[in-house]
């Protein structure tokens, strides 16, 4: 199964905070306007930061090239990408 592209994934995430925003302007909410704004850019950088993550975990294996699927498969691996990818921001 392969992942979905990162680019469908951020569009489907901007559709769906885009139809509420769209409401509440409609309805002239100017405070759910502005609520909507800040979740939308919150959920868009921890989704990106999620996709960080699964590119780095599914690439994990081909960058090691050992040739071996006890990486991939390997959990305490797994965390180590994930504290490697957190130590890089």
């Amino acid at each position: 199964m392969r992942p979905r592209p990162r680019d469908r994934i951020l569009a489907n995430l901007e559709s769906i905070y885009r139809e509420a925003y769209d409401r509440a302007k409609a309805a002239n909410d100017q405070a759910r306007m502005a609520d909507l704004d800040a979740v939308y850019q919150r959920e868009q950088l921890l989704l990106e930061v999620l996709l960080d993550i699964r590119d780095a975990l599914t690439s994990q294996p081909a960058a090691t090239g050992s040739g071996s699927d006890k990486t991939s498969s390997d959990p305490i691996a797994a965390l180590e990408t994930i504290r490697r990818i957190t130590k890089l921001r």
